[in-house]
């Protein structure tokens, strides 16, 4: 009854703390990551453990997932470059660097123990990130870089992270070994995934049932982590390729299973993102009782020390790459593309760590070397990146002014997309000259009419019509999935709603003229 209790607690502390968070506009996940540290220490509390596995397994594969759902792959791989440099190349010199100062100030850590400690603040939270860049508009290439380094870059911390826990406790390791089989790892991690949204998507094209089809979406991101996770796959990787496939395969289902699944999508992923920044800080209590024979002060030193390398390490990556990473990107992809000095700069401060990191340090042996000051020091780490960087990050973006130059270039798919659909919606139906809104408040006046016993129903006649609609509406649809690697995934979202809206509102009428039969 407790658990019970405290969950409650929980969504109706995220409720309040995130009205409150709009009102004085700041990310919610910064208030309530805050939040959560207050609560750890109301008295009488129920103390809320975070169980490493329990919480990976219970909120990144819906959470990736949803991340997954949204990316736009197209800007995704037209990214890649920028993508894989800060995925693998940052999160590997971030580490090393956070290793040589842990190692540096903290008497008697050893090598294996400073790795560990890089290896699990380095790599940037795909929920995090996504908690607090949604409430800004920014450039889709920063948001493309900043979403896929953080769907990806588990996979490079995992290897060190593993590495440092092996030479740790063993004593020695081989490098080659742990490459090879993290590489076998990814490789099952993403076939697993693929092969679940491939039978998710199967399944939810036969079910012709909207609910049933949902459930099966979600469930699917769970099956892909904990299978890939069974066979020593990446379950990260799993939830992702399982997403992305998910994402592919949108545009088939019915519309009211999209309308209804996007609702249902973003109800689960407050609660849980909510609930994991919550998590997050109600952990403070449970860190410090492991610290109290430490001296306050110098843990308070040396996580603001660490943190401040930590944001360092990650300016310096980004502005000494990215500009030779553009020149490349330039090469392979064609035309010029110089960015403007606002692009690395947020970038570089947008670098939210998050459950993940504490996770990782949570599941760290109990013998493991100086596990306590990791566990704080990850803790440090994801209060500075998240409540000050996060906090701050609005006023940058002031600064900058951002605009975004793809949205002033005229693309023709998109111009085509956008006639298209226009014309589906807007347009006046052959042989009544009339749009779909007005043939359907006739066919309803009609059948209301005919209910009282005040007229006959054209039922035939109108409902044909408004079938022939629908049929318009079809193939409106169909041109979109031809062009949906022309145009961009947010457009095709928009363009894809306006045609649902449109479908739903005329099957809702016909729907009633009939009746199922009892």
């Amino acid at each position: 009854m407790h658990i019970f209790e405290m969950l409650l607690l929980l969504i109706a502390a995220a409720m309040a703390l995130t009205v409150l968070a709009r009102r004085i506009e700041i990310p919610s996940a910064v208030l309530l990551v805050l939040g959560g540290m207050v609560l750890a220490f109301v008295p009488r509390l129920p103390h809320v453990n975070l169980q490493p596995e329990l919480a990976l397994a219970l909120f990144l594969p819906p959470l990736l997932q949803a991340s997954a759902l949204r990316t736009d792959w197209g800007l995704f791989r037209s990214n890649i470059v920028f993508i894989a440099l800060m995925a693998f190349g940052a999160v590997l010199f971030t580490a090393g660097i956070v290793a040589v100062t842990a190692r540096t100030l903290i008497p008697g850590m050893g090598w294996p123990a400073a790795i560990a400690l890089g290896a699990i603040v380095a790599p940037p939270d795909a929920v995090a990130a996504t908690s607090v860049l949604k409430r800004f508009r920014l450039p889709k290439r920063i948001v493309a870089v900043l979403e896929g380094e953080s769907l990806i870059n588990d996979a490079s911390a995992l290897v060190l992270y593993k590495l440092a826990i092996s030479a740790a406790l063993i004593g020695a390791v081989d490098t080659g070994e742990v490459l090879s089989s993290f590489t076998v790892t990814a490789l099952i991690g993403v076939v697993v995934g693929l092969a679940a949204g491939f039978v998710a998507n199967w399944l939810m094209l036969r079910l012709k049932d909207h609910f049933l089809e949902i459930l099966a979406s979600f469930l699917a991101g769970f099956i892909a982590y904990l299978a890939a996770e069974w066979v020593d796959g990446s379950g990260v990787l799993a939830a992702v390729a399982c997403g992305g496939m998910i994402g592919r395969a949108q545009l088939k289902l019915a519309a009211r299973t999209r309308l209804q699944s996007h609702s249902a999508w973003e109800l689960v992923e407050f609660i849980l993102a909510s609930l994991v920044f919550l998590l997050v800080g109600l952990q403070l209590r449970d860190i410090l009782t492991r610290l109290v024979e430490y001296d306050q002060s110098h843990l308070l030193v040396l996580g603001a020390a660490l943190s401040l390398v930590l944001i360092v390490s990650r300016f310096a990556w980004v502005f000494v790459t990215f500009y030779p990473a553009a020149a490349i990107a330039s090469v392979l992809h064609g035309g010029k593309f110089t960015p403007p000095l606002s692009y690395p700069t947020i970038i570089s401060w947008a670098g939210m760590r998050g459950v993940v990191s504490l996770a990782a340090a949570l599941a760290l042996p109990a013998n493991f070397p100086q596990r306590d000051i990791i566990v704080f020091l990850a803790f440090c780490a994801i209060f500075s990146t998240l409540v000050v960087q996060g906090t701050s990050l609005k006023l940058l973006i002031r600064w900058f002014d951002l605009r975004d130059p793809d949205i002033e270039t005229v693309n023709p798919a998109t111009v085509q997309a956008r006639e298209t659909v226009a014309a589906a919606v807007a347009g006046v139906l052959p042989g009544s000259g009339r749009s779909a809104g007005e043939l359907i408040h006739e066919f309803q006046a009609q059948r209301q009419a005919a209910v009282e016993g005040h007229g006959g129903f054209r039922h035939s006649r109108l409902e044909a019509i408004l079938r022939q609609k629908l049929a318009v509406i079809a193939d409106a649809r169909a041109e979109l999935r031809e062009l949906r690697d022309d145009v961009d995934a947010e457009t095709i979202m928009t363009l894809t709603q306006q045609l649902d809206l449109e479908e739903e509102q005329i099957r809702l009428a016909i729907d009633e003229a009939n009746p199922p039969a009892t």
